[in-house]
Formats: C-alpha cells, sequence, structure tokens
C-alpha cells in the first residue's frame, strides 16, 4: 500500500495545509480516509478530476466537518461535474448519510443517494475493493472511530480524532504504521475523551507494537516537531510528522 497525507492540520485548515484527509493507493485502486476542509483540492492534484469517479470507497472517522465536508464537493464532482453513473460506498457512523445531507442542504431522502451508498461502521471486516477495512469506537465528544487498512498481509492504521484508549492500541496491535492525532500539548491540563498528546501518540504506538509512528492532526497554533520529539521519548521505532503530500510505502 501506499498512504498520501492529502491534509492532515488539525481541527481546521491551516495556513500550509488542508484538514485531515488521506490516499490509499494498492493494486491500482484508491481508498479515501477523511475528507475534510479543503483535501477535495489536493486529491483532484493527485489523481486527477476525472478519476474522482473510480474512487473505490471513502472512510470517515467521525462528522466534524474537519473530517468530512469535503464529501459535499465530491458529490457536486460526481454528480454534476462527472455524471459518473456509479455509487461510491461511504463507511461513516450511524446517521452519515443524514449528516451529509443536512450539510448540503438537502432532505434525507434523497439526499446524497445518487452518488453515495452510505454504510454504517460495524465491528467486523468489510471489503473496499482490494483492502480489507476495520474500526473501533474510540474516545471523542462524538461517535469517532479508529481505521485498520490491511492489503496483503500489511496494515496501517488511522486513531482518527480520540483521547487515550486500549480500543485504539488493540486495533493498531502489529500495525507496520500508526498515524496518529497528537492535537493537545503535552505538560498542559486538557479536557478527557477529546484528544491525544505527543507522548500519548508515543504511548500508544508503544502499546501496540507498531512499526512506524506518523504524528498527525496538529492545529496551526501547535508544534508538530514537539509532538514528535515527546512521543520518541516513549517510543523506540521510527517518528515523523505528517506533512501535506508526503507518502510511505506500507
Amino acid at each position: 500500500m501506499r498512504l498520501t497525507v492529502l491534509g492532515c492540520s488539525g481541527s481546521l485548515p491551516g495556513p500550509d495545509s488542508p484538514a485531515s484527509g488521506y490516499l490509499v493507493e494498492a493494486d491500482g485502486a484508491r481508498l479515501i480516509v477523511d475528507l475534510g476542509n479543503g483535501v477535495l483540492g489536493p486529491l483532484q492534484q493527485r489523481i486527477g478530476f476525472s478519476a474522482l469517479a473510480d474512487i473505490e470507497g471513502v472512510v470517515l472517522t467521525h462528522l466534524h466537518p474537519d473530517h468530512c465536508m469535503d464529501l459535499c464537493g465530491l458529490y457536486v464532482a460526481l454528480h454534476y461535474g462527472l455524471r459518473a453513473g456509479r455509487t461510491i460506498p461511504v463507511h461513516g457512523p450511524e446517521g452519515t448519510a443524514r449528516r451529509m445531507a443536512k450539510a448540503y442542504g438537502r432532505e434525507p431522502e434523497p439526499g446524497l443517494s445518487g452518488a453515495f451508498d452510505f454504510v454504517t461502521h460495524t465491528e467486523g471486516p468489510v471489503r473496499v475493493g482490494p483492502f480489507t477495512v476495520r474500526t473501533a469506537r474510540v474516545a471523542h465528544p462524538v461517535p469517532a472511530y479508529a481505521v485498520r487498512v490491511e492489503h496483503e498481509g500489511r496494515a496501517l492504521v488511522y486513531s482518527g480524532d480520540t483521547g487515550p484508549t486500549t480500543a485504539l492500541s488493540e486495533l493498531a496491535r502489529g500495525a507496520d504504521l500508526l498515524l496518529c492525532e497528537a492535537a493537545f500539548d503535552d505538560g498542559v491540563d486538557h479536557p478527557p475523551g477529546i484528544h491525544l498528546t505527543g507522548r500519548e501518540a508515543g504511548e500508544h504506538a508503544a502499546s501496540a507494537g507498531v512499526g512506524r509512528l506518523v504524528v498527525t492532526h496538529v492545529p496551526p497554533w501547535g508544534d508538530k516537531a514537539g509532538a514528535a520529539a515527546a512521543a520518541r521519548e516513549v517510543f523506540g521505532g521510527p517518528v515523523e510528522c505528517a506533512e501535506p503530500g508526503a507518502t510511505w510505502k506500507v
């Protein structure tokens, strides 16, 4: 698999990055994990406008705008620009179809069903093209899920937004790469059950025994380098910071 960062700014688009969005590719297939504010632009730069119609699927971790709002733009591209003639599966929390219809200004029926087939996250694995996708409920003020994507014996895990939780470590067990949020600064008191610090991201990586940690979702006012440094204090494997356009072979 190849992982490409389309956007990684935490909570809102930053001056040098869209909000959250990641492209996973294998065997010519493309899976989008989160589609936050501004992500649709770099996605088109990466794959081209016409290839939007060929996306295998979209996986949304949760329904905060910085993780899902560009789904509305993708709908416009598919329905009006490309007249794609096929529906793309969108895997998300319960109520995703209704939430995205409301965001677009439509009634729930027909909503955005002309372009998307909405699928609610379940406990078991699902196939999306050549990928096997698993999710686990994590700690956030709204229903939110971490995502594990597997292909031919390789695995990458994305935390989505979460506070500390064993569910993330269990889902990430033995993964080759953990893409983990670190929105909160270390050494500061924070409300529980919302986000991780860099050190906590490192602790989850160490607990799961992953091969590599990539720190992401640092907000524009945050310190990426500081988050990565804090993670290295507790995790002995490679630690890097997500940057727009960065890629990893998994």
